[in-house]
């Protein structure tokens, strides 16, 4: 058995007239997150920390900032990426665990709905999902609202 763990992180910025999703839910803020795609840093981070457990490039080498076509693109379907590396390289997704790091909003009242959407983009079951939220103690850019951090991790596993 071959057991590999990865880690991601990932930092966007508030932008008027934006939506501000996280987790694949959109959760009601005056301000949304600035990026290329949804700016769902959540999904962002656990993307990286399953790419990194693989071995592979960060999700910009998957989805570049450059390519049009993908503009907008749900971060739900970056994770489904994910998961069809993890397959193709014949790895289960053993867990993933993540923090976001914001002075708001609130996520607790939407993680239930966050670990069903990642779960399915995932292939794994919500309680293989870990979300947790936290605070910058108003220090730092997040401290400032200007933005919301994600750090995860990724434990991978694969028979023989």
């Amino acid at each position: 058995m071959t057991f590999r763990t990865g880690i991601g992180y990932d930092v966007h910025q508030f932008a008027e007239g934006r939506p501000c999703i996280l987790g694949g839910v959109e959760i009601p803020h005056h301000v949304g997150l600035l990026g290329h795609s949804d700016a769902d840093v959540l999904c962002h981070a656990i993307a990286d920390a399953l790419l990194g457990a693989l071995g592979l490039p960060d999700i910009g080498y998957y989805f570049p900032p450059t390519d049009d076509s993908i503009e907008g693109i749900s971060s739900l379907v970056i994770l489904e990426k994910c998961r069809d590396l993890c397959a193709e390289h014949q790895f289960d997704i053993c867990n993933v665990d993540s923090s976001l790091i914001a002075e708001a909003p609130k996520v607790l009242p939407h993680r239930d709905e966050m670990r069903q959407k990642i779960s399915t983009a995932l292939g794994i079951t919500p309680e293989q999902v870990g979300i947790k939220a936290t605070t910058n103690e108003t220090m730092g850019f997040v401290g400032r609202h200007e933005g919301i951090a994600a750090m995860a991790s990724a434990a991978l596993l694969k028979d023989a």
